[in-house]
């Protein structure tokens, strides 16, 4: 889907499994026949550029309030406004959200005094950004992102300024070096997760993206905790 669409499309839970919508003309439905050996067409209505905008739901995990900047934050959330434009990410999704409890369980927040430095932070495969503004208002820094994919690249860098933080963005390679932090991030496929080791060296490392039935064994690090929610998971890991 995203060769075929690469400006987006939509995912769409079904009980029988996820159903993707493209918004696309006659030829585009033709390559979707080609690729899939089948697809269902239904005429878009006239208001079609902005009836999308609802599918973009504001969600709640802990203080923080993830949401689509024409949603209105309550005063009492710490509040990071995401436009996802052509990226992936929301904040809906439930490895999203999973990540972020991860998130706020390792804040730096509460134990850091004037003394002490922020704690350092990388989000691997950033796309619209929405883990590196959160741990950016939570009290990580610096905060850095870093993704494969241009699209994601100027999302994180439009939300970050609409949100007033500071993230060290950049394109890298599939199998670029990554440095070495005291805390990072991977939302990313369970192949890409896996060859991280390889890439990372982090103290700490949350990672999702995959199912609740998969185990993600990684060399060199010790899982340490799990969170689940709608079939998928996510990980803690420690350097061991």
């Amino acid at each position: 889907m995203l060769a075929l669409f690469p400006a987006g499309f939509e995912e769409v839970d079904k009980p029988h499994g996820v159903e993707l919508v493209a918004y696309t003309d006659a030829a585009g439905e033709e390559r979707l026949w080609q690729v899939f050996g089948g697809a269902r067409s239904t005429e878009v209505a006239d208001d079609w550029e902005t009836r999308w905008r609802a599918f973009h739901k504001p969600v709640r995990v802990g203080p923080l309030w993830v949401g689509p900047p024409w949603e209105q934050a309550p005063g009492d959330a710490i509040a990071v406004v995401v436009d996802p434009g052509r990226a992936f990410g929301t904040g809906a999704h439930a490895t999203t959200r999973l990540c972020l409890e991860l998130l706020l369980e390792t804040r730096p927040l509460e134990t850091q005094s004037s003394e002490t430095p922020p704690t350092a932070l990388l989000d691997v495969g950033c796309g619209s950004g929405v883990l590196a503004i959160a741990a950016a208002l939570l009290g990580f820094g610096p905060v850095a992102a870093v993704d494969v994919e241009e699209a994601a690249v100027e999302a994180l860098r439009a939300n970050a300024g609409a949100n007033g933080v500071e993230v060290d963005i950049r394109l890298v390679a599939q199998d670029e070096a990554l440095g070495t932090w005291p805390v990072a991030v991977a939302n990313i496929s369970p192949a890409a997760i896996r060859d991280l080791p390889g890439r990372l060296d982090a103290a700490l490392l949350i990672t999702s993206g995959y199912l609740a039935a998969e185990a993600i064994a990684l060399d060199g690090f010790t899982r340490v905790g799990r969170r689940e929610r709608d079939g998928w998971a996510a990980d803690l890991h420690c350097k061991a």
